[in-house]
């Protein structure tokens, strides 16, 4: 059985091109799957959109992270399913479908990284390629149980990569397991400039560790009890400094301002047909005003400056990833609008920032992962991950 056939439905059916990868390297031995908005040679992009296919041709270079990985030994095995236009947070492609959950097969991976999950997770891949604007890798890594990471902004190349909002967009990748995603660090993020000590100062999201279901804050307070025990206790803190929901529409602001500069043009020209959520979404997107943005840039910069004083060199931060485990796959769109804004509440406060956030998969209930996340200062992605494997190393 071909990857593309496999019942995952997370590989798209592009012929096979040859891929070359070096005989050596920190990698070899381990194979990966590319979110389709990366160019691999070989390959078209589709952003999953039938038209944004169509207009792609076969690409002739391949993007810089994925040949990074390629140098390092890595083997890649295919293109994985997006959301469209990389504009989600489900994992359900209105052309396309959606993979399944390896994890928890009845539930939805979460999107727009939802093949990069997918393949990870039902160990079609040993890690995955995906991005990260709004949630796109920590969402389906807390739903399908893996380790993920949204990077410092700009800490991977997204270079040869479909944009969607430029100063909002990272490159994170998944795996099952922290040796290999340790591996994988080494070559993407390299070393921290300014690492954090091996024994930070740990803080407790107070404001945000409320926010999920009843049953999720009974599943995970016993996780944040083990972190401590490992860590040392930690202190309580509010995140935001100002309401949540301010927070929350300065995000969407930004987001939508720098969505319709990106891909407007493209939508509008060729008359793509957008799934009825993504259209609805770029359509609130046409509508964001100049003064909007720049009133939402303001609160980001303000809200930027209170995390680096709140984290300092030293501080990591314990928070959800998401409100729950993920939804059934049955669930109404309607429904999964609501769970999607509720998760943004917390998702958005990264984006805002450009500090790293690191889902580990260290919870769960009714047979399904839930994940909890460690934030750090800007630039402390790889201490982040060694932080994560003393964790998992005295956990285990």
């Amino acid at each position: 059985m071909s990857l593309a056939t496999h019942p995952a439905r997370a590989f798209l059916p592009y012929p096979d091109a040859p891929v070359p990868n070096a005989a050596s390297g920190p990698l070899r031995g381990l194979t990966f799957a590319v979110k389709d908005l990366f160019d691999v040679a070989g390959y078209p992009t589709g952003g999953g959109n039938p038209h944004v296919l169509a207009r792609s041709g076969i690409k002739t270079e391949t993007a810089p992270t994925v040949q990074k990985l390629l140098d390092a030994g890595a083997t890649f095995v295919g293109k994985v399913h997006t959301d469209e236009m990389a504009f989600s947070m489900n994992g359900q492609n209105h052309h396309y479908g959606g993979p399944y959950n390896g994890a928890a097969p009845d539930r939805i991976t979460g999107g727009s990284s939802s093949g990069s999950a997918s393949a990870v997770s039902n160990r079609l891949s040993d890690f995955a390629l995906g991005t990260d604007t709004g949630g796109s890798v920590r969402a389906p890594a807390s739903h399908c149980g893996l380790f993920g990471i949204r990077p410092s902004h700009g800490r991977i190349s997204l270079q040869q990569c479909l944009p969607l909002c430029p100063t909002l967009d990272t490159c994170g990748f998944f795996a099952r397991d922290i040796g290999t995603f340790a591996r994988v660090a080494d070559v993407l993020l390299g070393a921290d400039g300014d690492p954090l000590p091996a024994r930070p100062r740990l803080l407790l999201a107070a404001d945000l560790l409320p926010l999920p279901t009843p049953e999720a804050r009974e599943a995970l307070a016993p996780t944040v009890a083990r972190i401590e025990a490992v860590l040392g206790a930690g202190t309580p803190v509010d995140v935001a400094d100002r309401p949540l929901s301010d927070l929350y529409w300065a995000f969407r602001y930004v987001q939508g301002w720098e969505a319709w500069q990106a891909q407007g043009a493209l939508i509008e020209n060729y008359g793509l047909q957008l799934g009825p959520d993504v259209a609805g979404r770029f359509a609130f997107s046409k509508g964001v005003t100049a003064a909007q943005f720049e009133q939402s840039s303001a609160i980001r910069r303000e809200f930027t400056a209170h995390l680096e004083r709140l984290l300092g060199h030293d501080g990591v931060l314990v928070l959800p990833t998401m409100p729950d485990i993920a939804p059934l796959r049955s669930t109404p769109m309607e429904s999964l609008e609501d769970y999607r804004m509720a998760a943004a509440h917390t998702l958005c406060l990264t984006p805002l920032s450009g500090f790293p956030q690191l889902n580990l998969p260290l919870s769960g209930r009714a047979g399904a992962p839930l994940g909890i996340s460690l934030l750090g200062p800007k630039g402390s992605d790889r201490s982040l991950i060694a932080l994560a494997e003393t964790l998992m190393t005295a956990l285990a």
